[in-house]
C-alpha cells in the first residue's frame, strides 16, 4: 500500500461526517418524510424545521452514500439501505441513532473518548463537564425522549428479581434508581400483595409516573424524585438496586450502599441485583465492546465476590445469595 493510500484509507477510517449525516438524518425524521410521499427538498426542509439549502446539501450527501436516491423529478426517494431509518420499520434504528434521544446522547460522548482513555470516567463527563444521567435530569427537553426510550422490556435477566428472590414476607420495596419502571411494575404485578416506591431523578420519574399510571398500580406505587446519594425514604422491606452500580466507581457504589443501609435500617434488606456485562466484552467484537461499554460506565464489569466487598465497606453483610447467570447476579444484604 503507497502513502497515497494509506492516507485515504485513514482519512477515511476517522471522517466524522458520515456517522454524523445518518444521526441527523434519523433526528430529523427525513426516512419518515420521504416515506410519506415528500420528494421535494425545500418541502422536506419545511417539515423537518430546517434550512432548505444545507438540508439538500444532507440529501445529496446521502445518496452519495446510498440511502437515498433521485427520482425522474429530481427529487428524494429511499433506497433499500435506508430502511432502517424509519420510525416503523421491524428493525428500526432511528431511535438509537437520532441525537436527541437516550442513546445518542450518550454516544455523542465518544468524541470525547480520549478523556476515558486518560482517567478511566466517562467520556460523557469529559465532553459535557457532567456526568449521563445529570445531564438528562437538568435538560427537560430530554423527557420527551426518556418516554420514547421506555419500552417497559426486561434485559439482562432481571427476570429473577422477581422469580428467584422470596417476596413472600415482604411488604414493601423501594426501586432505588428504578429508572422509567420497568422491572418495579413488573415485580408488583407479579406480587399483587406487594406496594412499591421508586426513586429516581425529575425527568426520569416524571416518565416513570406515567408509566406506573398505565399499569393500573398507582394506589400500590409512589414515585419519588430524588437522588440515590441523598437520604432514601426509610423504613421500607426492602431497598432494590438493579443494574445500577456499574455506572459508578467503587467510591460512589459504596456511598449509594450506604444510603440504602441507611434507610434499611437494623430490619431492612438491601437486595442488589448487579449487571455484569463481562460476557457482552467477550468474542471478535471484545474491543470494540471494551471501549464503548467504558467510555459510557466505569465498571460494566464486577464479580460476586467483588460487589460482596463494596457491601462491606458499605456497613452490609450478606444474608443471602441468589442465582448467578452470565449477566446477573442477586445478592441480600442486611445491615
Amino acid at each position: 500500500m503507497d502513502d497515497l493510500a494509506r492516507v485515504e484509507r485513514l482519512t477515511d477510517l476517522a471522517d466524522l461526517l458520515r456517522p454524523a449525516a445518518i444521526r441527523a438524518a434519523a433526528t430529523l425524521g427525513v426516512a419518515d418524510h420521504i416515506a410519506a410521499g415528500v420528494h421535494d427538498a425545500k418541502e422536506l426542509a419545511r417539515l423537518c424545521k430546517t434550512r432548505a439549502e444545507v438540508l439538500d446539501s444532507l440529501l445529496r450527501y446521502l445518496v452519495s452514500l446510498e440511502l437515498l436516491g433521485r427520482n425522474e423529478d429530481g427529487g428524494y426517494e429511499l433506497r433499500y439501505a435506508a430502511g432502517p431509518l424509519l420510525t416503523g420499520h421491524p428493525s428500526s434504528l432511528r431511535e438509537a441513532l437520532r441525537l436527541d434521544g437516550v442513546t445518542g446522547r450518550s454516544d455523542m460522548a465518544l468524541v470525547g473518548l480520549v478523556h476515558t482513555i486518560r482517567t478511566g470516567e466517562p467520556a460523557h463527563v469529559g465532553l459535557f463537564g457532567r456526568g449521563y444521567w445529570e445531564s438528562l435530569n437538568e435538560d427537560s427537553a430530554y423527557v420527551e425522549a426518556i418516554e420514547r426510550a421506555s419500552l417497559g422490556q426486561l434485559v439482562f435477566d432481571a427476570e429473577i428479581v422477581s422469580d428467584a428472590y422470596d417476596w413472600s414476607a415482604v411488604g414493601s420495596v423501594v426501586d432505588v434508581g428504578g429508572n422509567t419502571g420497568a422491572i418495579l411494575t413488573s415485580l408488583l404485578h407479579g406480587h399483587p400483595h406487594l406496594e412499591g416506591t421508586l426513586v429516581d431523578l425529575r425527568s426520569v420519574t416524571r416518565v416513570a409516573a406515567k408509566n406506573v399510571a398505565d399499569a393500573g398500580l398507582q394506589d400500590r406505587c409512589e414515585v419519588v424524585a430524588g437522588s440515590f446519594f441523598d437520604p432514601l425514604p426509610a423504613g421500607r422491606d426492602v431497598y432494590l438496586l438493579s443494574a445500577i452500580l456499574g455506572d459508578w466507581d467503587d467510591e460512589q457504589a459504596v456511598a449509594i450502599l450506604r444510603r440504602c443501609a441507611e434507610a434499611a435500617g437494623e430490619a431492612g434488606k438491601v437486595l442488589l441485583a448487579d449487571v455484569n456485562l463481562d460476557v457482552v466484552m467477550k468474542g471478535d467484537d471484545a474491543a470494540r465492546m471494551e471501549l464503548l461499554l467504558r467510555a459510557m460506565m466505569p465498571s460494566p464489569v464486577r464479580t460476586v465476590e467483588q460487589l460482596k466487598r463494596l457491601g462491606r465497606e458499605a456497613g452490609l453483610r450478606v444474608t443471602w445469595e441468589g442465582p448467578v447467570t452470565p449477566v446477573r447476579s442477586l445478592i441480600e444484604f442486611s445491615a
